[in-house]
């Protein structure tokens, strides 16, 4: 061996114990600073742990949930884990660390008490196919401005106007039969909420339901692929670092198709804005467009493109899950239907609803809040911890005592498993019954349209639209019936709703 061979080996390895040193020390560092903030907050090891049978990477699990999303039983499996694993209980996937919890405290914490310290984490690798950068997608500054810039579009004289909602309602009802043969509410509820919010939000329906349309846009074909677009992303979420490894072509040219389409109504929006540079004025338009506002904002047609379906999304698909999940419990329980009716025709004899009417109605309010009960329409979430941070419990052989939570650590939050607590919502908490409202006044343990800073900017939209929907539906008939044998079974996409629809026969009031 030559001396020079000799120093580079000599020199190699004091590089890779320096390395090895540095390394160490950055890890005990670590740990002991770790190990010293989890003191000073009480912390305690979780109290419990899924039982992996791949200890290493958790393959077990991405398995059995697949195979559960197949059945339609996702849901079950997650709330039946919680009730053997405890309220709040751990588990890994990959080199991922990861905390369950239906704890409301711990929701709170990390929506809202520790808000800085939770990012949404990797959920725009899973979903940005689709709806890019937006504001369900992206954190931070980028989350801050998109949230500015859909507000003002939410204020109350928009989500006040029904003229929309009446006009849609007119075609809906041309498509639900009036001798009583049966009729798929759900199906027609994502038609209504489709052409409803496109027109909000483009500007133009997509009047899906209409039974016929000469020319046009192809917004029958865009529903469709809107829907395929989300399957999609909702089979990447659920296979985690696997999706890399999942085909899905449908997908793909749904997720194309729905950006052109989307594209359109955007280059007529830079058009409009471009309009109003050029003639220096900024009028107020006849009617009220979303796109139009934000293309004040912004001139980034990619930026437009992805606002746009990320409110889409929102605004369509959360209004049809609610009214879905609930006329599918309605027409299982005719007395509910009838004390419903009831106060619709005391509270209106005949009268359209107005926004001020439909909030002062009790029992309409407490049948949607069941619904989203008993079937939040956004049934799980997560929050990813970008610093080390703490949930108040969970820890300890009680599960009463504070955890510690490492920068990277997963926290997954289930709002279908916490609405189902009985020590919250009674023993019956698993049955549709709007009359627990008379008395409940819920605080975290309630989360239907999320909470903290990101609370959902769309709440009083959607349940104004479902409210309306529901309203008009009541006085138009006065007998509800199910025609599905069948208990409610989930469909979960990005959304909750129906897996068999929600199938019934109605009786007209008259003709």
């Amino acid at each position: 061996m030559s001396a020079s061979h000799g120093l580079t080996t000599i020199l190699a390895v004091a590089v890779a114990a320096t390395l090895f040193v540095s390394y160490s020390y950055k890890q005990i560092t670590l740990y002991l600073s770790r190990r010293k903030f989890a003191n000073e907050n009480g912390c305690k090891p979780l109290r419990n742990y899924y039982p992996l049978k791949d200890p290493v990477f958790g393959i077990d699990n991405i398995i059995a949930n697949v195979k559960a999303a197949k059945k339609s039983r996702l849901l079950a499996r997650s709330y039946g884990n919680f009730n053997k694993y405890g309220d709040t209980f751990g588990s890994k996937l990959f080199a991922q660390k990861i905390i369950l919890t239906r704890e409301p405290q711990n929701v709170k914490t990390i929506l809202s008490l520790r808000f800085k310290d939770f990012g949404i984490g990797s959920r725009e690798t899973a979903l940005g196919p689709l709806l890019g950068q937006g504001i369900f997608t992206m954190d931070g500054a980028f989350w801050q401005h998109s949230r500015a810039m859909i507000r003002p579009n939410f204020a109350r004289d928009q989500v006040a106007d029904l003229e929309a909602f009446e006009r849609h309602i007119q075609d809906l009802w041309k498509l639900i039969p009036r001798d009583g043969s049966t009729v798929d509410l759900q199906e027609l509820f994502f038609r209504f909420t489709i052409d409803s919010a496109t027109e909000f939000l483009f500007g133009e329906s997509t009047d899906t339901l209409k039974e016929t349309k000469s020319g046009g846009l192809d917004g029958a074909r865009f529903a469709t692929a809107f829907n395929d677009a989300q399957d999609a992303c909702a089979m990447n979420t659920r296979l985690g670092p696997l999706r890399h490894f999942n085909s899905n072509p449908k997908g793909k040219e749904a997720m194309k198709f729905c950006h052109e389409f989307v594209g359109q109504f955007v280059d007529k929006a830079i058009q409009f804005r471009e309009q109003l540079d050029l003639e220096k004025q900024d009028e107020t338009e006849e009617k009220y467009v979303f796109l139009h506002q934000l293309a004040k904002d912004t001139m980034d047609k990619k930026r437009l493109q992805d606002e746009l379906l990320n409110v889409l999304l929102a605004g369509r698909d959360t209004t049809a899950s609610l009214l879905s999940n609930m006329w599918f419990m309605l027409a299982k329980q005719p007395e509910i239907f009838a004390k419903l009716r009831q106060e619709v025709e005391e509270t209106l004899n005949g009268e359209l609803p107005t926004y001020d009417v439909l909030r002062s109605m009790k029992y309409l309010k407490f049948c949607m809040n069941e619904s989203l009960r008993l079937h939040p329409v956004v049934p799980g979430n997560s929050r990813m911890a970008m610093h080390d941070s703490v949930l108040p419990l969970g820890g300890g052989p009680d599960g009463q005592s504070p955890v510690f939570v490492s920068k990277g650590t997963l926290v997954v939050y289930s709002p279908y498993s916490m609405h189902r607590r009985q020590d919250f919502f009674g023993d019956d908490s698993e049955e549709f019954k709007p009359e627990r409202w008379e008395n409940l006044r819920p605080g975290w343990e309630y989360l239907p349209f999320n909470g903290g800073p990101r609370i959902c900017l769309g709440q009083q939209y959607a349940l104004t639209e479902a409210g309306y929907v529901t309203v008009r539906l009541c006085q138009e008939f006065k007998e509800l019936q199910s025609r599905d044998d069948e208990p409610w079974m989930e469909k979960l996409t990005l959304t909750l709703c129906s897996k068999n629809g929600t199938l019934v026969g109605l009786t007209p009031v008259s003709g």
